[in-house]
This record gives structure tokens, C-alpha cells and sequence, in this order.
């Protein structure tokens, strides 16, 4: 976190930074209501927490179920009364999507998507990550960022695999009409370049892992922190604003668990054990989710988030992020808005309070 705050720092005195502006399921059964006592001396039991059942949305990466596997294989969020059902998705604005239709209450989204929420389609409720799980990958005709003009390549809009390949075709002077872009789901991206079908990909992990790991002649041209002097990549925590007004004390319940959560999973010694719980219930091979905990991101602990909002660090971020939307076009100078807008750090702060 500290590399980030003195990039951001840099660039606020330079000015660069804006003034304002799968499926399945895991359960979990609430733990007993605390007791405290009467004057008197005799016990006194406070008033149950009410259970409530929550739908969430997450994709299938390490970086999407760290925290969340570990709240429930931890009870953290049977400590907070919560019930959780997961629901998988392929991208973060088909997450925002199925909120907006209901059977979702809370997701997680990547860096590209949170241009919804400035947009107003939804509110952050917690920082999850800085991610480093992006990757731009050429084929065998696709050796340098250079060779990419011309070329066709697959990408999904609207996602951190948009962002990162914006940021590498900028840094050696090209743009999206320099370019042939296929826009496709994760899943074709994935084929295409299997099979031939496109030069070149944008692609988050695990992904861009499979890529790297089946073509012998695959390179990989760019990732996240080849652009941390101008850039970042966040993930997030997510809600519909109406359900976030109607249900202000779920959400901060729900983002204390994830806290504790991120406490646990952040610390490199829990690294396996949290890979293996995410490897169970992908149904995945443990050593091919290890590679994710230990290279996609920087795992940040709840209280981290919480201490960066204290210092401003993670307005910061947002702020940063919220520039990069601008500069890229993933939004226009008139959408931008303060981050207090559409990122709720008293939420945060409140639910760092354990």
C-alpha cells in the first residue's frame, strides 16, 4: 500500500490527480445473540441479530472469492447473522446487471466496471484489492506492444481487461482504432487465442494463466504494475443504492465480515490454506489457484482500507482510478464527481470498528 500512496502523492503535487469530482452455494448458520448484564449484576440478553439471507455475485478467480470463502470458512458472517448464497458471473457488469434485476444483492467487480458506479449504476461499500491479475498477451506473431498495430484483438468492454489494454496500447503510442478489437466474453477470449482465431488478448487471471500455460509461444506484453506511475487497478465491493438505503445495517454487517475476512486471508503464512478453500469450491487443482494468491494483487487487510480512509489514501485511489476512466474515454469530463459520491467510506470505517 505504501508504493501506491507515494505514487499517488507524486502525482498530486504534479496536479495529475482530479481536485473532486461458476455457481454453487456456501451457508452459514448466525451465532448466538451476545449477553451482557443488568445493573443488578444478573445476565441480560441483547437483542438478537436478525438473520438475513444474502445473494452475492462473484466471478471465478482467486481475487473474487478470497475474502468472501474465508468470512464463511471462519464464520465471520455467521458471527454477523448471514446467510450467504454465491452466485457466479463471468464480468463485473453482468454482476451490476442481475442487481439492477434483483437476485443479486451484493457482488464484486474489477477495475473496468466501476465506471457503472460512477455512472451512479451502484455503490462501493469496501475496497478488496489492488490487482496486479491483468495481463495483455500476444500470440506467436505478437512479440511487443509495438507489433500489436494492425492486429485483431480479443478484450472484454467495460472491464479491467478494457483498462489494461488501453493503458499498454497508449504507452507505446497507439489506440483502440489502431487496433482490429474483438469484444467478447472471458470465456471466448480464451478460445480465440487458443485456437488461433485473434493475435493478441486482454485478459484478467485465472484466464490469462491458462493462456500463458497451453501456448508454448504466447508472451506476455503487459500487466498492472507495468503502469503503476499513472495507473491502478482496484476491485471492489458492491450494492444497488436503493437496497444500500433500505439496508444500511446488512451492508455494514456484511463488510465487517469481509474485513476479518481479508485480515486472515492477507497475511502470506494463510496464503495456501486460503487457495485451497478457493480450489474446493471451484473444483479446481489447489496449484492452480496458489499462482493467483501469490502474484494478482496486493491483498490488503480491512484494516488497511480502514487506515486509508483515515489518511486519504483510498480517496485517493478512487480518485485516481476515476482520471484513468477520463483519459481513456470510459467516461466523459462531465461524469466525473466526487468519490464520496459513489463510494461509501463512512460504510468502510463503520464496519472496520471491531
Amino acid at each position: 500500500m505504501k508504493k501506491f500512496l507515494a505514487m499517488l502523492l507524486t502525482i498530486a503535487m504534479l496536479g495529475g490527480v482530479l481536485a473532486g469530482c461458476g455457481g454453487g452455494t456456501a451457508t452459514t448458520t448466525p451465532a448466538p445473540a451476545e449477553t451482557g448484564t443488568t445493573e443488578t449484576g444478573t445476565p441480560e440478553a441483547s437483542a438478537p441479530v436478525e438473520t438475513v439471507d444474502l445473494t452475492v455475485g462473484y466471478m471465478s478467480n482467486y481475487g473474487s472469492l478470497w475474502s468472501v470463502i474465508t468470512a464463511d470458512k471462519l464464520g465471520y458472517f455467521a458471527e454477523e447473522g448471514i446467510n450467504i448464497t454465491l452466485t457466479g458471473f463471468d464480468s463485473g457488469p453482468n454482476i451490476i446487471a442481475a442487481m439492477e434485476s434483483g437476485s443479486v444483492n451484493f457482488g464484486y467487480i474489477g477495475d473496468g466496471a466501476h465506471k457503472l458506479c460512477v455512472q451512479g449504476n451502484a455503490t462501493i461499500i469496501g475496497l478488496s484489492h489492488i490487482s496486479n491479475g491483468d495481463a495483455v498477451i500476444g500470440g506467436p506473431n505478437v512479440k511487443t506492444l509495438e507489433d500489436l498495430k494492425g492486429k485483431t484483438v480479443a478484450y472484454s468492454s467495460g472491464t479491467s481487461s478494457e483498462t489494461i489494454l488501453t493503458n499498454a496500447l497508449n504507452s507505446v503510442g497507439l489506440t483502440m482504432d489502431d487496433i482490429t478489437a474483438m469484444d467478447m466474453d472471458a470465456s471466448a477470449v480464451v478460445t480465440a487465442m487458443l485456437s488461433g482465431g485473434v493475435d493478441a488478448c486482454a485478459i484478467w487471471s485465472p484466464q490469462s494463466l491458462t493462456i500463458l500455460d497451453e501456448m508454448a509461444d504466447a508472451t506476455k506484453l503487459a500487466e498492472n504494475v507495468d503502469y503503476s506511475d499513472i495507473s491502478i487497478s482496484l476491485a471492489s465491493w458492491i450494492v444497488k443504492p436503493d437496497y444500500l438505503a433500505a439496508n444500511r445495517d446488512v451492508a455494514v454487517r456484511f463488510m465487517r465480515a469481509l474485513f476479518k475476512a481479508m485480515d486472515y486471508a492477507a497475511q502470506e503464512e494463510h496464503y495456501e490454506e486460503v487457495a485451497q478453500w478457493v480450489a474446493d469450491y471451484l473444483a479446481l487443482d489447489v496449484n492452480s489457484v496458489l499462482p493467483q494468491a501469490r502474484g494478482d494483487a496486493e491483498w490488503l487487510t480491512g484494516k488497511d482500507v480502514v487506515a486509508g480512509i483515515a489518511d486519504g489514501t483510498v480517496e485517493a485511489y478512487y480518485q485516481l482510478q476515476q482520471e484513468m476512466m477520463v483519459n481513456s474515454g470510459a467516461i466523459t469530463a462531465e461524469e466525473q464527481c466526487p468519490v464520496a459520491d459513489y463510494v461509501d467510506m463512512e460504510l468502510m470505517t463503520e464496519a472496520g470498528n471491531y
